[in-house]
């Protein structure tokens, strides 16, 4: 089951994050989401949800 975000920016913030991980980008996570946030203007309950789906997407990479 995945999760798809509300909202059409937020689904290009999360594609977009998701691509600049796969490069092999050596920018931190954090930077990512916070250059997505402006990127797409993202709101700061959606920036939250960001930070949240990616976190766990990590754990369950682990």
């Amino acid at each position: 089951m995945s999760i798809q975000p509300k909202g059409e920016d937020l689904r290009k913030a999360v594609r977009w994050i998701s691509d600049e991980l796969q490069s092999g980008t050596d920018v931190k996570l954090s930077s990512l989401i916070e250059e997505a946030c402006i990127k797409f203007n993202i709101s700061p309950a959606d920036s939250e949800f960001l930070f949240n789906f990616f976190s766990e997407k990590d754990k369950k990479e682990s």
